[in-house]
């Protein structure tokens, strides 16, 4: 049996442009993409935080260090420049590779600039609530 899990995700990223002209997709700063390991042409999933709108997509290659998050095609009528909004990736994996998994997840700071990065287990262990190795509200 296959599993759809999450294998990447940034968190609380920017818009910095919407472009309803261009022919879809979401441009992401390459060292967002560095950081979370997520790979341009990918789909993702796009959560507005700030409007509950939710979308797929792929990624387009931004320039390094450029903060851009980019929204193009009919998505942009979803979101407006200055969202915060919420990428993620998925991958498959078999039943036999679940306890070895991990996602990566990286906080976006001001600029659109990485900031903490961490990963997420995807072990389910008797009795343990906390599976990541996220920051917690309660340290």
């Amino acid at each position: 049996m296959l599993h759809k899990m999450l294998r990447a995700k940034i968190h609380r990223a920017s818009v910095t442009r919407c472009d309803p002209d261009y022919v879809g997709s979401i441009t992401i700063d390459a060292d967002l993409l560095a950081a979370s390991g997520i790979r341009p042409n990918e789909a993702v999933l796009v959560v507005d935080i700030d409007n509950a709108a939710r979308f797929e997509t792929y990624v387009i290659l931004g320039e390094p260090g450029s903060g851009e998050i980019g929204v193009n095609g009919a998505a942009a009528k979803l979101v407006e420049p200055g969202h915060k909004v919420i990428i993620l990736a998925f991958g498959y994996l078999h039943s036999d590779q679940l306890d070895d998994h991990k996602s990566r997840v990286v906080l976006a700071e001001e600029g659109n600039r990485p900031g903490q990065s961490f990963d997420l287990a995807s072990r389910l262990e008797a009795g343990d609530r906390r599976r990541d190795d996220g920051p917690r509200s309660d340290a």
